[in-house]
C-alpha cells in the first residue's frame, strides 16, 4: 500500500482529475440540464458503473492490453465518439416529443447510456493505468488488490464530483423544464453538447 506521503499525492492527484471536466462529467451536465435531477442522478450511477468496469480491468491487467494496442484503442475511441454523436442526434430528434411515453423513455435511458459512455471511453482506462501503478508496491500487498482499492477511491471522488454537477445543473434544468420553449431548447442544446463531445473524443490524441 502507499506510504503516508504517497497517499497525500494520490488523493491530491485524484481530486484534480475528479474535478477536471471530461466526457463523463459533460454527459452528466447535458442530461441534468435536459431532464433535471432524476436524469442527472441516473447518468451519474451509469458513469460510476462504467468506470468500475475500467477499475476491474486495470486490476486484472486488461487495460494494459488496450493501452498497448493501437488498433484496440482506436476502435474503442471511435465507437465511443460515434455513440455520443448518436445520443446527440437522438436528443435533437426528440425535441418535440412532449408525450408521456417519450418522457418515460428519456427518464429510463440515462443509466444505460452513462454506462456505455464510460465503457467506450478509452481515456478512462489510460487514466487508471497512468495513475495507479505509481502507488503500488507488490512486495507489500498483492498488486491487483491495491489497484482495486486505489481505483475505487479515485472512482468515489470522481462520482462525488459528478454528483455535485447533477444536483446543481439538475435544479436549473427542473426550472427550465416548466417552460415549453426552454424545454425544446434544452434538448437541442444537450444534443449539440453530446455531438460536440463525440467530435472532441474522436479527434483528441
Amino acid at each position: 500500500m502507499p506510504t503516508s506521503d504517497e497517499w497525500l499525492i494520490f488523493l491530491f492527484t485524484a481530486t484534480i482529475f475528479a474535478i477536471t471536466p471530461g466526457p463523463g462529467m459533460l454527459y452528466v451536465l447535458a442530461r441534468s440540464l435536459r431532464g433535471g435531477r432524476p436524469e442527472g442522478l441516473r447518468s451519474v450511477v451509469g458513469n460510476c458503473l462504467g468506470a468500475t468496469a475500467h477499475v476491474v480491468a486495470a486490476a486484472l491487467g486488461l487495460s494494459a492490453v488496450l493501452a498497448a494496442s493501437t488498433v484496440a484503442f482506436t476502435v474503442v475511441k471511435y465507437a465511443g465518439a460515434l455513440y455520443l454523436v448518436y445520443l446527440g442526434v437522438q436528443a435533437i430528434r426528440q425535441r418535440r416529443d412532449d408525450g408521456n411515453e417519450g418522457a418515460k423513455n428519456l427518464a429510463r435511458s440515462p443509466l444505460v447510456q452513462g454506462i456505455l459512455t464510460e465503457l467506450l471511453n478509452p481515456k478512462t482506462a489510460l487514466y487508471f493505468m497512468a495513475l495507479l501503478p505509481h502507488f503500488v508496491h507488490p512486495d507489500q500487498a498483492p498488486a491487483p488488490l491495491v489497484f482495486l482499492v486505489l481505483g475505487m477511491i479515485a472512482l468515489v471522488m470522481a462520482t462525488l464530483a459528478d454528483l455535485v454537477v447533477a444536483l446543481f445543473a439538475g435544479q436549473l434544468g427542473k426550472r427550465l423544464l416548466d417552460h415549453p420553449r426552454w424545454r425544446i431548447r434544452q434538448r437541442v442544446a444537450s444534443g449539440a453538447v453530446m455531438i460536440g463531445l463525440g467530435a472532441f473524443v474522436a479527434t483528441a490524441d
